[in-house]
């Protein structure tokens, strides 16, 4: 910014172990949003290593990274980013068409009606969105972006557009998937919504600044 420079991630070291339920807090302009962007390998830091999977992501190029995110990589919006002319299964179904996959139609379809049930929606397969209340549409968005049964889900204020009781149902989504074994990183600024995770880590002016258990956090607060 002119003569100040600004580092959004002050040299911060972190890891996520697969299976974790990990809620990333803090105000706005303390590096959350290039933390997600570089997780989810939409961006690259300017320096130091990011391991997804095992691999070294961090210098890969913008196709390899589109790669990996459509294979390793489920992402939730705040918005739904869903198709209005098209029916929830089509949604869905939606990474598979543009990936390389040589699935079947009916390959594909069965795939997203399973992903539709598990987040409770079976029987709203062809419903569009505008058929759908604001919880059904984000599950719809949870179900796609489960289709390409990703090593971890990365939720970018899921429950942002969200009254308080739908924004209880769609975390309890997340929870039985984290249950199920997926890893969950969720990006909030509601302390209530980060209660649902197991972990939460929070970030000021690009460093960390309290990383622990929430029952710990719970207990202290």
């Amino acid at each position: 910014m002119g003569e100040v420079e600004v580092r959004a991630l002050d040299g911060i070291s972190l890891s996520i172990r697969p299976g974790e339920f990990v809620a990333v807090m803090g105000p706005s302009g303390s590096g959350k949003s290039t933390f997600m962007n570089i997780v989810g390998c939409l961006d690259r830091p300017t320096s130091g290593k990011y391991f997804l999977d095992g691999v070294d992501v961090s210098g890969l190029d913008r196709d390899a990274r589109a790669e990996i995110r459509n294979g390793k990589i489920g992402f939730v919006f705040q918005s739904f980013n869903l198709l209005s002319r098209t029916s929830a299964i089509e949604n869905v179904e939606l990474p598979l068409i543009y990936s390389a996959s040589s699935i079947s139609s009916k390959e594909r379809e069965d795939r997203a009606r399973k992903c539709l049930e598990i987040v409770g929606l079976a029987g709203r397969e062809d419903h569009h969105p505008s058929q759908l209340s604001g919880g059904q549409q984000q599950r719809v968005a949870i179900a796609r972006a489960l289709i390409n049964d990703p090593k971890l889900l990365l939720a970018d204020e899921p429950t942002g557009n969200l009254d308080t009781k739908t924004s209880e149902e769609v975390m309890a989504v997340f929870q039985r998937l984290n249950d199920d074994g997926k890893t969950v990183v969720l990006i909030t600024h509601e302390p209530d919504i980060a209660q649902h995770a197991k972990r939460a880590v929070v970030f000021r002016d690009g460093l960390i600044v309290d990383d622990r258990a929430v029952a710990e956090q719970r207990r202290a607060g």
